[in-house]
């Protein structure tokens, strides 16, 4: 896989991680904890991304 798809392909996951972000922020059944994991896991992919976009 090239970098630009690489980074194509991380931008996507950020994307995706933030609209499940916002969907269970919206949503009373979800804990803190699982929207804590993910707002992580956006956060790695970002660091990721700004890493690789050097």
């Amino acid at each position: 896989m090239s970098l630009g798809a690489h980074l194509q392909e991380l931008k996507k996951k950020h994307a995706n991680l933030s609209e499940r972000v916002e969907q269970a922020q919206r949503s009373p059944s979800i804990d803190d904890l699982d929207i804590r994991a993910l707002k992580k896991e956006k956060l790695r992919v970002k660091e990721e991304i700004a890493r690789l976009e050097v």
